[in-house]
């Protein structure tokens, strides 16, 4: 089984983080591996990269006419690919080397169509002791309570999913209006909106591993109170524009939401009298400025999402 893994680039302020996520990839354990990297219209990027990886065997280069947004990109790299499954990846991880591994043992064992994996943090400026694990996912990384082992789930992180290269051509990939395209460039979801698809035309949602790992740089912003809280208000925009656009997807928000109340919540409470007291309260109260935030986002979006 070969494995095309897509990798999309726009600026030059990436291209280092670029070289390391492809020499992960270039690493791994699972010899029939396919590198396919999209730069998006950046020209520049693409004279550099191809400096780079020009001669390196098993890695397609594509450089779009003009910037055409993630997405889209995305869908380019996999009609690029040659690979029987195509998987993608962010230019700001890195794969564990027996990623690509663990994703095939769960094409072959389970029989799957689509595969996605665990995201780990990989904190560039030290790990931030006020942000809880349950929003991990606003960092792109996987949360507490995601999912309790290896199982069927709605869908993964778009940085570490992957599909039988046919079925995804035959769902036609990625909307690429999503996100941007429509005139809203805060609307995210195109993973979502995918495996929607994927559910509706064939029973089956993604097979989700968390051995295959992929580990996510989280840059110092990324770790500020105020971008936290920015980022769960547009999530929160998302989550009902996603309803709308793809009905009967929400499940996996209201579960979250239960968890949140029912188990974090005392948990924290528990914590705050606890030696971690400092910490734990911290942590419980920015569980609920975040949960608040993501929730008037939510509201906000029934302006424009009805």
């Amino acid at each position: 089984m070969r494995v095309s893994v897509v990798v999309c680039v726009y600026s030059m302020e990436r291209f280092d983080d670029l070289v390391e996520c492809v020499e992960s990839l270039l690493a791994q354990t699972y010899d029939d591996v396919e590198v396919v990297v999209v730069v998006d219209g950046t020209v520049s990027v693409f004279d550099r990269v191809e400096h780079q990886f020009d001669e390196t065997s098993n890695v397609v280069l594509h450089c779009n006419e003009e910037n055409v947004g993630l997405l889209e990109s995305r869908n380019t790299g996999a009609e690029l690919a040659s690979g029987d499954v195509v998987a993608f990846i962010d230019d700001d991880a890195v794969a564990d080397e027996q990623w690509i591994e663990k994703l095939v043992n769960s094409y072959e064992e389970q029989d799957a169509i689509a595969v996605g994996g665990k995201m780990t943090p990989l904190w560039v400026d030290g790990k931030p002791g006020f942000l809880p694990e349950e929003f991990y996912w606003l960092i792109g990384v996987t949360h507490r309570g995601f999912a309790d082992g290896a199982g069927e789930v709605r869908n993964t992180f778009g940085s570490n999913i992957s599909f039988d290269r046919e079925v995804f051509l035959e769902l036609g990939g990625f909307d690429a209006e999503i996100g941007g395209r429509k005139g809203d460039s805060n609307l995210q979801g195109g993973e979502t909106e995918l495996c929607a698809r994927l559910r509706e035309d064939y029973g089956e949602g993604v097979w989700y591993n968390p051995q295959a790992e992929v580990g996510h740089k989280v840059f110092e912003y990324r770790t500020k109170p105020r971008w936290l809280v920015d980022r769960a208000f547009w999530q929160g925009y998302s989550k009902r524009a996603m309803e709308v656009l793809v009905p009967n997807t929400g499940g996996t928000e209201s579960d979250y939401l239960r968890d949140l109340v029912f188990r974090s919540t005392p948990r924290r409470l528990r914590g705050v009298l606890s030696k971690d007291a400092k910490r734990q309260a911290v942590q419980l109260l920015m569980l609920w400025v975040l949960t608040a935030a993501v929730g008037l986002g939510y509201l906000y979006a029934f302006r424009r999402w009805r």
